[in-house]
Order: structure tokens, then C-alpha cells, then sequence
């Protein structure tokens, strides 16, 4: 079955408010973090929130550090697609 090519521009006119928000804090912290110099384009990490978007945390300098993808993205989830915790197993196997 050939991959077809995804439509952006349809992705983009579907979005809800909140994830277009969300999305944009996003990349205004890529940014931050870009001209900070502790990122860079294609570096491969992600820009994370100490306190999560989800829970109420904003995207100000206190607020953020740099994680590999896979430290940011780990997060055990409910079946609502909600983080159960702020710490990842693999950050709570390093605290013990």
C-alpha cells in the first residue's frame, strides 16, 4: 500500500484552537532555546517544559531545558491520552 503524501494545509485548517495555542508555545520556546544557543536546527533534542503545557505550565526561561526526544516523549499516559505523571520511568529509575 503506497504512503500518501499528507495534506498540512488541511491538518493546519482542522486544528483546535487549544492544540494551535499549544502548538505555538512550542515553537516559541524552540526559538527561546535557538537564540539561548542551547539549541540547535536539527539537533535532534526537544525543547521540554519542567511543569507540562497540559498541566499549566508556561513557556518562560524557568520553565524549559533541553531533553533528548525520547526523555521528552515518554511519558506514561491514561486512556484520555492524559500524562499520569510528570516524571518519566526512565527519571524515576534515576532518582532510586
Amino acid at each position: 500500500m503506497p504512503k500518501q503524501k499528507r495534506d498540512y494545509q488541511q491538518e493546519y485548517a482542522n486544528e483546535s484552537k487549544q492544540r494551535r495555542k499549544f502548538r505555538a508555545q512550542r515553537n516559541k520556546a524552540r526559538r527561546y532555546m535557538i537564540a539561548k544557543g542551547e539549541a540547535k536546527v536539527g539537533d535532534g533534542k526537544d525543547v521540554g517544559h519542567k511543569k507540562a503545557m497540559s498541566r499549566g505550565g508556561k513557556t518562560t526561561p524557568g520553565n524549559l531545558m533541553m531533553q533528548s526526544a525520547a526523555a521528552n516523549r515518554s511519558f506514561a499516559r491514561t486512556s484520555t491520552r492524559k500524562m499520569k505523571s510528570e516524571t518519566s520511568k526512565r527519571e524515576k529509575k534515576r532518582a532510586k
